[in-house]
């Protein structure tokens, strides 16, 4: 490891980020080290030219071992841990999916059950093929007005428990997401207490809520409301660099720490990024110091966003009892576009980047850095519209092109009719072979493909494809979504298990 004393860094927060800089900050030394670019030296000058050379100066061997460490790693988990409200917290430079392998393997056993709802990312399908699990998914309450899931109820988890139970299923560990990618949370208190009468560890997957719980105006997060392991993206609304994040086990988790720490061993890299690690650490540092502060800013312009929207003619903004006043998604139904086509003009007309457009709707995350002239664009964005020669051609034409446009979608709602012939690891082992895609129907998937974002497969390997399934990849490639996973780009075949 960098040769770096105790004595020669500051012992105060943020103890990595200052742990680093006496790192870099050594004189007369001859490194004869890893990474290849020796602090700069030879770093290709395309990037210099792209992102400077302070970077580089940075980029160095590891301070710490991130497996097991024992000095500066450790001391920012540690504060991480007593920020976050944890027992126990771990830093991702492989991101909340690299965590949400680790916290599913390291509750499950091979042959156990995963309750998990059927809209999870695909991370947690990728942990049942390493996990050898069984999935049992629960539908979560579906709004056709908005085209999206939204939340799981504390009854569909026990009547989930109560059917593996009957079924003589191990329930290994309840899995939920909340909030969603739209901001949706659901009920964790409840569904905590019903999985701990059960003894079932509860994991949710707080990718887009690490923020939850640092303003008044915030939901409690997970940890508060009894969860035992939760994993965070914390460059997504908080302030750290893409690819970190965090996993915690809460105070009064019933499981085996250890165990996720095996887990991490195996699944993350022997060699990561001093800068993403130091950014965790940044992130903590500064949430401890100011925490309510930082989102002032935020949540006052994401209001003045919904309530100036909502009162342009045809615009909905998304209202759900539970949910993350920074995540502003816009309905555009009653306009007779699609998200992706009103998207488009917000990009043309304003330079506006969205996170996530959808067929009925826009979602806008607000951060911290989210800036009032980039909201006023926005705004701006979304009058210009309704009065574009673009909105006004269509909407004379209303009685035919916009009917035929509109109704002839295919409403994306997969997951009523799924059918598992065989597990994710048993799908993800068998032998495969491509089949046309007219004749895929009633085949066993081979592959996961889901649109990207928000990462939710719309099939997974082990799943009976149905005529619904083929119906909605082919409404997303006209759509132009990325889908991630197909074999085939172009959906004129799909891979299938040949059993």
């Amino acid at each position: 490891y960098y040769r770096v004393k105790d004595s020669k860094w500051e012992k105060s927060p943020p103890l990595l980020v200052n742990a680093l800089k006496a790192a870099a900050e050594q004189q007369n030394v001859a490194t004869f080290h890893f990474p290849g670019h020796n602090r700069g030296q030879a770093a290709p000058l395309s990037l210099i030219q792209l992102i400077g050379d302070r970077p580089f100066l940075h980029d160095l061997p590891e301070l710490d071992n991130l497996s097991t460490p024992k000095g500066p790693i450790l001391e920012a988990q540690n504060q991480a841990a007593e920020v976050f409200g944890a027992s126990k917290t771990w830093f991702l430079v492989g991101g909340t999916t690299c965590g949400i392998h680790a916290a599913i393997m390291g509750t499950c056993s091979p042959g156990d059950a995963l309750i998990l709802p059927r809209n999870s990312h695909i991370s947690a399908t990728s942990a049942m093929v390493l996990s050898g699990l069984v999935p049992k998914y629960i539908f979560p309450e579906y709004d056709f007005d908005w085209d999206l899931p939204t939340t799981v109820s504390p009854s569909q988890v026990k009547k989930a428990i109560e059917e593996l139970e009957s079924e003589g299923l191990n329930p290994g560990a309840v899995f939920i997401t909340s909030p969603t990618y739209h901001g949706i949370c659901s009920n964790l208190k409840e569904i905590s207490t019903l999985c701990h009468i059960h003894s079932i560890p509860l994991i949710v997957d707080e990718a887009h809520g690490a923020h939850f719980g640092f303003h008044p105006s915030l939901p409690l997060p997970a940890l508060q409301q009894g969860a035992d392991v939760v994993v965070q993206s914390t460059h997504k609304v908080l302030l750290s660099l893409t690819q970190s994040s965090m996993l915690h086990v809460s105070r009064n988790s019933i499981i085996d720490q250890d165990k996720i720490s095996k887990c991490l061993q195996t699944l993350q890299t022997t060699s990561p990024n001093s800068l993403l690690l130091a950014s965790l650490d940044a992130t903590t540092a500064q949430l401890k110091e100011n925490p309510s502060t930082i989102f002032d800013n935020a949540i006052n312009l994401a209001i003045e966003a919904k309530h100036t929207i909502k009162q342009i003619p045809g615009f909905v903004v998304l209202d759900y009892p539970f949910i993350d006043p920074l995540r502003v998604t816009i309905g555009v139904f009653n306009l007779g576009f699609t998200g992706y086509e009103i998207d488009d003009f917000l990009y043309k007309e304003q330079r506006v980047l969205s996170e996530l457009p959808g067929s009925r709707f826009i979602t806008f995350p607000f951060a911290p850095g989210t800036c009032k002239e980039h909201v006023d664009r926005l705004i701006l964005g979304f009058k210009s519209f309704i009065l574009s020669p673009t909105f006004i051609q269509r909407h004379h034409q209303r009685s035919h092109t916009l009917s035929h446009s509109i109704i002839n979608r295919v409403n994306l709602e997969q997951w009523s009719d799924v059918k598992i012939k065989l597990t994710p690891r048993d799908a993800f082992f068998a032998k495969k072979r491509y089949v046309g895609i007219k004749d895929v129907v009633g085949k066993i998937c081979g592959e996961s493909i889901c649109p990207f974002p928000p990462g939710v497969p719309i099939i997974t390997p082990g799943e009976v494809i149905s005529e619904r399934v083929v119906q909605i990849l082919q409404q997303y490639k006209a759509d132009s979504t990325t889908l991630v996973g197909a074999s085939d780009p172009l959906l004129s075949s799909m891979l299938i298990c040949d059993v």
